[in-house]
């Protein structure tokens, strides 16, 4: 059976998951999809591109598993890890640029205040509107490292959020508690 998932109101007909309209799973692909292409063509190290490919895959892959779980807490947990890959992917980036001589720009750069415009979104069933990844692999690693940036930010509200949700509801070991109490009558 197909779960009834809400619409997206961008587009016609469709259903999808709840994690799919979060800004941090939707960023997350993104970031993962700019992550494949640039290790594919800047990182020589096999296991350097496979830990940077990997902690990309990590950030909206724990997104979604955190969102399907029963208890808060292990959404918490997972939307923690997610953090913690993209923490390290932002820090791949930054050692990239200064292993190669390239400049960290600063978030106040007009480059980098563009780069912060950019806002992920579903374009149709499958597909975000992605950036092009630029072809100077100083551009391309900073705007990659500003979307670990942005993906941080976005990652840390979803935390602060689940915690907000967490002291209001309580976590499932309280709720079922509650239900029980009520089935008996007390």
């Amino acid at each position: 059976m197909i779960p009834n998932f809400p619409n997206n109101p961008n587009l016609p007909n469709s259903r999808r998951p709840g994690y799919e309209y979060l800004a941090a799973y939707q960023l997350g692909l993104a970031n993962q999809q700019l992550t494949e292409e640039f290790t594919a063509r800047w990182i020589e190290s096999t296991r350097r591109r496979q830990q940077m490919d990997e902690a990309s895959r990590s950030v909206p892959q724990n997104i979604a598993e955190g969102y399907t779980q029963e208890s808060l807490k292990g959404y918490i947990y997972l939307s923690g890890i997610a953090h913690g890959s993209n923490e390290e992917l932002g820090r791949d980036y930054a050692r990239f640029l200064q292993g190669m001589g390239f400049a960290i720009w600063p978030k106040d750069d007009a480059r980098v205040r563009v780069f912060r415009g950019f806002r992920v979104r579903w374009i149709s069933q499958n597909t975000l509107n992605v950036p092009k990844l630029p072809a100077d692999p100083e551009e391309a690693a900073n705007l990659l490292a500003t979307l670990c940036s942005m993906e941080s930010y976005l990652l840390s509200r979803l935390i602060a959020s689940l915690y907000e949700k967490h002291r209001i509801q309580g976590g499932l070991t309280e709720r079922l508690y509650r239900a029980r109490k009520q089935y008996r009558g007390y």
